[in-house]
């Protein structure tokens, strides 16, 4: 009995921390419940400390480790680079990967700059040229209900849109002596609560709608100044050292309105400062013909409205998102029975693998990641000037 063999394709992973080992899952996951044109091999897994990264290695399932990520790029059974570090080294990392001819998946924000995001952009042109494919991690996107939420806007379930809202609300950080780990440092992620989570409820809404931002005016706020030095870190947890204090270089929380190419208004709002809130990415959206609602804390709900029908009926209504004809869903369990946080990286990876075996290009692509930096760079802006209305730079079309 013969079988046909599915091309090989080798990872490596540059990072092995929160976002590392979510990535992990779902490389070890995809093959087992979707029909990926690709084996993925999980080659190599890269970490400066070598007694960490071979533990990580060998709990996450990675065949080889690395201490520097150049070595990644010259290994011959590597042929996407997974990037899950923090912002300030994504543009080297994925610039020297496209280069050296390997795909790469990249964290979100895309980087820490909008100059950054564009050479990264360019080095991803260019790579596309030779087959070479690049993609940013906005996982969000493959919530089941969230890809359902935008199979109705375009299908004209809500008509014309009129208003967006969003938030994302967590409250790791209330506590004024939780430690200053990476994501407080300017230097390392670029901004606070305005990149790390901001970044998602922006390209969340831009998806479900399929408008995009072309102004804001912003506020951000940093509501705890000095924080304990930091002696280890992992995920959202830290201890701090004893050795002293140091000063919040990012935001806490950030809120701003805008308003979108087809002319919704729309308000935003992130922040690590709502108490009780742990990981709550909410987005409504109103139409002339309906509405939906999401919140990610019962993330396989989707509510919506139908404006059209009968007003004694009429209302929102709870759809729960685990049918097999929903987005996603029939890969996995039998109805009713609901997906986690972690099932969205392997939707992720899988629409990659089919892209890179298509040869098109995936989404969302590095040039949504630029787009949604700009909108980043656009808050920061208005919010240091006073909060002044601050257009957002509009992407300009490819030419040959």
């Amino acid at each position: 009995m013969t079988e046909d063999r599915k091309p090989a394709l080798g990872i490596g992973l540059v990072g092995h921390a929160f976002m590392g080992r979510a990535h992990s899952q779902a490389w070890r996951s995809v093959a087992a419940f979707f029909d990926p044109p690709y084996t993925p091999v999980m080659a190599a897994l890269a970490g400066r400390s070598r007694e960490r990264a071979a533990a990580a290695a060998a709990t996450l399932g990675w065949a080889a480790v690395e201490t520097d990520w150049k070595d990644l790029l010259r290994r011959d059974d590597v042929q996407l680079v997974d990037i899950c570090t923090p912002g300030d080294s994504h543009a080297e990392i994925a610039v020297a990967a496209l280069e050296a001819g390997k795909h790469v998946l990249c964290e979100k924000p895309l980087a820490n700059s909008v100059a950054e995001a564009e050479s990264m952009v360019a080095a991803a042109r260019a790579a596309r040229a030779r087959g070479v494919r690049a993609m940013v991690g906005f996982n969000y996107r493959r919530v089941p209900a969230v890809a359902l939420a935008r199979r109705l806007v375009a299908d004209g379930r809500l008509g014309r849109i009129h208003h967006v809202r969003a938030q994302y609300l967590q409250d790791w950080i209330v506590d004024p002596e939780f430690p200053l780990v990476w994501r407080l440092d300017e230097q390392k992620a670029g901004s606070g609560a305005l990149g790390d989570i901001g970044a998602h409820i922006i390209d969340t809404a831009q998806f479900i709608t399929g408008d995009r931002l072309v102004g804001v005016s912003a506020l951000t706020e940093t509501f705890v100044k000095e924080r304990p030095l930091a002696a280890d870190a992992a995920g959202l947890g830290a201890t701090a050292d004893g050795a002293g204090r140091g000063p919040v270089t990012v935001d806490d929380a950030a809120l701003f309105i805008g308003r979108t190419a087809g002319g919704a208004l729309a308000s935003f709002e992130a922040t690590r400062f709502a108490t009780g809130r742990k990981n709550a990415l909410r987005i409504e959206v109103n139409g002339s013909a309906g509405s939906l609602a999401f919140d990610f804390e019962a993330m396989n709900e989707l509510w919506f409205h139908d404006q059209t029908a009968e007003p004694a009926t009429a209302g929102f209504r709870r759809i729960l998102v685990t049918e097999p004809e929903h987005p996603y869903a029939g890969a996995w369990w039998p109805a009713g029975h609901g997906l986690g946080y972690e099932h969205t990286f392997t939707h992720q990876v899988a629409d990659l693998l089919t892209a890179i075996a298509d040869g098109t290009d995936p989404a969302p692509s590095f040039e949504d990641g630029l787009q949604v930096q700009r909108v980043l760079e656009a808050v920061a802006h208005s919010a240091a000037s006073g909060s002044g209305w601050t257009p957002i730079e509009q992407p300009q079309p490819v030419t040959a």
